[in-house]
C-alpha cells in the first residue's frame, strides 16, 4: 500500500500507472464489447427484417468511442488530476465528447431515416407516393446531418478561449460581417435554398423519368447542392440543384408515369390506314408492354410525296413505352413492307418515262 502511494504521489509515475490502466481498462472493454456485437449481429441475421442488421453497424463505433470516453473520463481524474497536464486533458477530453455525441447523433438520424425509407417500396408500378416521400426523407435527412455537424465544429470551437473571444468580438460587428458573407455565400446559399425547395415542392423526385440537356434519363441522386441524372446509355449527368428550379425540363413521371408514345410512319396516299390499325390492334391484344389504354393511327400531316402518320400507344412507364414503341415500329414497317410494298413514300417520275422506250436505248 505504502508503494502505491508514493507511486501517486510522483507525476510522473502517476501518469505512467494511470496510461497503463487506462490501456488495460480500454482493452478489456474492447474484448468484451466486440463479444456483444458479435452476438447481437448473430441474433439479427436471425430475424427478416434488415433494419437491426444496418442499426447495429452504424451505431457500434460511435458507442464503443463513449464507453473509451468514460473510461479515459474516470482515469484522468483519479491519476492526472494533480498534474499539469491535466487541464489539456480535459479539453481534449471535452472535444472528443462533443464529436463522439456529434457522430453518434449522425448515425441515429441515418438509422431512423434508414427504417423509414425501409418501408417504402419502389418496386411497384404505381411508385408515385414512395418516390415522393422518398426524395423528401433524403433531402431532409442530408439537411438535418449537415446541421449536426456545423453545430458539431462549433461546439469543438467554442472549447478555446481563444475562439470564444473571436466570435464575442464578432458579434459587435455582426451587420457588417452579415452583409459581406451574404454576398461572398450568396450561390451556397441560393443552392442550399433550392435544395429544400426541391424537397417541399417536388418539381422532381428520385427515379423520375426526365428530358434535360437534351438528354433522357432518370433521377438517380439528389443532394442539396447537386442532382445526378443517370442517362439511358448508362452515362451520369450532374447539374447543381438550382438547374431545376431555374430552367425548364421536362418530367415524364410527374404526376403519374403512366405516358403515351409516339411513333411517326411516312408512307404513300395509297396505303390503307384501317388496315394499319387493325393490324396495329393484333400486335398490342397480347403484349406484356402494353397497359390498354391508348392504341390509334391518325394521319397527322399531308406532304406532296407522302402522307404523315402518328401511332400512340400507351404503357406504365416511360421504359416500357420505349421498348414498346421499338418493337411496334419494326413490327408495322414490316407488315407494310409485307402487304403493301409499294406503298411506302417515294418520288415519281411521270412524263419524261412516259416517252418512248427508244429513247432510253442509249
Amino acid at each position: 500500500m505504502n508503494i502505491i502511494e508514493k507511486l501517486m504521489s510522483e507525476d510522473v509515475y502517476r501518469i505512467l500507472l494511470g496510461s497503463v490502466l487506462f490501456l488495460l481498462s480500454s482493452f478489456i472493454t474492447y474484448i468484451i464489447y466486440k463479444r456483444i456485437i458479435h452476438v447481437l449481429k448473430r441474433k439479427a441475421k436471425q430475424t427478416k427484417s434488415k433494419v437491426d442488421d444496418f442499426v447495429i453497424d452504424i451505431l457500434k463505433i460511435p458507442i464503443l468511442w463513449i464507453l473509451l470516453w468514460i473510461i479515459f473520463k474516470i482515469f484522468s481524474y483519479s491519476f492526472l488530476s494533480q498534474t499539469p497536464a491535466f487541464a489539456v486533458l480535459m479539453k481534449i477530453n471535452n472535444i472528443l465528447l462533443i464529436l463522439t455525441i456529434g457522430w453518434l447523433l449522425i448515425k441515429v438520424i441515418k438509422a431512423s431515416f434508414y427504417y423509414y425509407l425501409n418501408k417504402l417500396d419502389l418496386t411497384i408500378a404505381d411508385n408515385l407516393d414512395a418516390r415522393r416521400n422518398f426524395t423528401k426523407m433524403k433531402i431532409f435527412e442530408n439537411i438535418i446531418i449537415a446541421i449536426i455537424s456545423i453545430l458539431t465544429i462549433a461546439f469543438c470551437l467554442m472549447t478555446f478561449e481563444e475562439v470564444r473571444s473571436i466570435g464575442i468580438s464578432l458579434l459587435t460587428s455582426a451587420g457588417i460581417a452579415g452583409i459581406i458573407i451574404g454576398f461572398a455565400a450568396q450561390k451556397s446559399i441560393a443552392t442550399f435554398l433550392a435544395g429544400i425547395q426541391i424537397a417541399i415542392t417536388q418539381p422532381i423526385r428520385l427515379d423520375d423519368v426526365v428530358i434535360v440537356e437534351g438528354e433522357w434519363g432518370r433521377i438517380e441522386e439528389i443532394t442539396l447542392t447537386y442532382v445526378v441524372v443517370k442517362i439511358w446509355d448508362e452515362r451520369r449527368l450532374v447539374l447543381p440543384v438550382t438547374y431545376f428550379i431555374e430552367r425548364p425540363f421536362q418530367n415524364w413521371t410527374r404526376n403519374t408515369s403512366d405516358i403515351l408514345g409516339t411513333i411517326f410512319l411516312y408512307v404513300d396516299y395509297s396505303l390503307p390506314v384501317d388496315a394499319l390499325r387493325t393490324h396495329l390492334l393484333q400486335l398490342l391484344e397480347n403484349h406484356q408492354l402494353w397497359d390498354k389504354r391508348v392504341a390509334n393511327i391518325q394521319v397527322t400531316d399531308t406532304k406532296e410525296r407522302y402522307k404523315e402518320l402518328r401511332v400512340l400507344v400507351s404503357s406504365q412507364n416511360a421504359s416500357l413505352n420505349w421498348d414498346l414503341r421499338v418493337d411496334i415500329r419494326e413490327k408495322l414497317i414490316d407488315f407494310i413492307n409485307s402487304e403493301y410494298p409499294d406503298c411506302f413514300a417515294k418520288t415519281r417520275l411521270v412524263g419524261s418515262l412516259q416517252q418512248s422506250p427508244e429513247n432510253f436505248k442509249h
